[in-house]
Protein backbone atom coordinates (compact mmCIF):
# COMPACT_ATOMS: atom_id res chain seq x y z
CA UNK A 1 0.00 0.00 0.00
CA UNK A 2 1.07 3.28 -1.04
CA UNK A 3 1.65 5.91 2.43
CA UNK A 4 2.34 9.94 1.87
CA UNK A 5 4.92 10.00 4.96
CA UNK A 6 4.09 13.68 6.95
CA UNK A 7 5.19 15.74 9.68
CA UNK A 8 3.88 18.44 11.16
CA UNK A 9 6.80 21.00 12.41
CA UNK A 10 6.69 24.43 14.22
CA UNK A 11 9.44 26.68 13.85
CA UNK A 12 9.88 29.15 16.94
CA UNK A 13 12.43 31.89 17.72
CA UNK A 14 14.38 31.41 21.17
CA UNK A 15 11.65 33.31 22.90
CA UNK A 16 9.46 30.19 21.68
CA UNK A 17 7.00 32.31 19.90
CA UNK A 18 5.94 30.40 17.09
CA UNK A 19 7.16 31.96 13.38
CA UNK A 20 5.26 29.30 11.32
CA UNK A 21 3.98 25.99 11.31
CA UNK A 22 4.16 23.50 8.38
CA UNK A 23 3.64 20.22 7.09
CA UNK A 24 6.75 18.53 6.09
CA UNK A 25 6.46 15.41 3.67
CA UNK A 26 8.84 12.84 3.42
CA UNK A 27 7.83 10.85 0.30
CA UNK A 28 5.47 8.35 -0.87
CA UNK A 29 6.25 4.94 -0.05
CA UNK A 30 4.92 1.66 -1.02
CA UNK A 31 5.07 -0.15 2.54
CA UNK A 32 2.98 -3.19 3.02
CA UNK A 33 1.52 -2.77 6.51
CA UNK A 34 2.11 0.41 9.06
CA UNK A 35 0.16 0.70 11.99
CA UNK A 36 -0.43 4.11 14.39
CA UNK A 37 2.76 3.69 17.20
CA UNK A 38 5.18 1.97 14.79
CA UNK A 39 8.65 3.95 14.51
CA UNK A 40 10.11 5.43 11.40
CA UNK A 41 13.74 5.99 11.03
CA UNK A 42 14.47 9.02 8.37
CA UNK A 43 17.03 11.67 8.97
CA UNK A 44 16.53 14.67 11.44
CA UNK A 45 15.31 17.89 10.64
CA UNK A 46 16.67 20.96 10.44
CA UNK A 47 16.19 24.07 8.89
CA UNK A 48 17.99 25.92 6.12
CA UNK A 49 16.68 29.60 6.36
CA UNK A 50 13.31 29.23 7.47
CA UNK A 51 13.14 25.61 5.09
CA UNK A 52 12.51 22.87 6.58
CA UNK A 53 15.01 19.93 5.02
CA UNK A 54 16.97 16.74 6.23
CA UNK A 55 19.83 17.30 8.18
CA UNK A 56 21.94 14.58 5.97
CA UNK A 57 25.46 15.11 8.35
CA UNK A 58 26.71 11.69 9.65
CA UNK A 59 25.18 10.45 12.29
CA UNK A 60 21.79 12.36 12.06
CA UNK A 61 19.01 9.76 11.95
CA UNK A 62 16.11 10.15 14.16
CA UNK A 63 13.31 7.68 15.06
CA UNK A 64 9.58 8.74 14.59
CA UNK A 65 6.39 7.57 16.33
CA UNK A 66 3.31 7.13 13.72
CA UNK A 67 0.47 9.07 15.64
CA UNK A 68 -2.11 9.07 13.54
CA UNK A 69 -2.87 7.09 9.48
CA UNK A 70 -5.80 9.18 7.24
CA UNK A 71 -7.37 7.26 4.86
CA UNK A 72 -9.08 10.27 2.24
CA UNK A 73 -12.09 8.06 0.57
CA UNK A 74 -12.85 11.25 -1.51
CA UNK A 75 -10.05 11.48 -3.74
CA UNK A 76 -10.44 9.35 -6.45
CA UNK A 77 -7.99 7.05 -6.39
CA UNK A 78 -8.44 6.95 -2.12
CA UNK A 79 -5.26 8.13 -0.54
CA UNK A 80 -3.02 7.19 2.62
CA UNK A 81 -1.00 9.36 4.36
CA UNK A 82 0.69 8.51 7.77
CA UNK A 83 1.78 11.46 10.02
CA UNK A 84 4.52 11.18 12.34
CA UNK A 85 4.97 12.93 15.72
CA UNK A 86 5.18 16.65 15.72
CA UNK A 87 8.80 18.41 15.99
CA UNK A 88 9.48 21.80 17.04
CA UNK A 89 12.85 23.86 15.51
CA UNK A 90 14.52 26.49 17.44
CA UNK A 91 15.51 29.27 14.81
CA UNK A 92 19.20 29.31 15.56
CA UNK A 93 19.67 25.85 17.27
CA UNK A 94 18.24 23.82 14.75
CA UNK A 95 19.98 25.66 11.81
CA UNK A 96 22.05 23.59 9.00
CA UNK A 97 23.93 26.23 7.04
CA UNK A 98 24.23 25.50 3.31
CA UNK A 99 24.90 21.79 2.54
Amino acid sequence: MKFTICQTVTIVDMNEEIMAEVLFEHGEFEIPALAIGSSVVSYQLGLKQFEVVYDKREGKRQRFKVVDIEIDLIQQPASTRAFLEPVTLIIGQHDIGLM
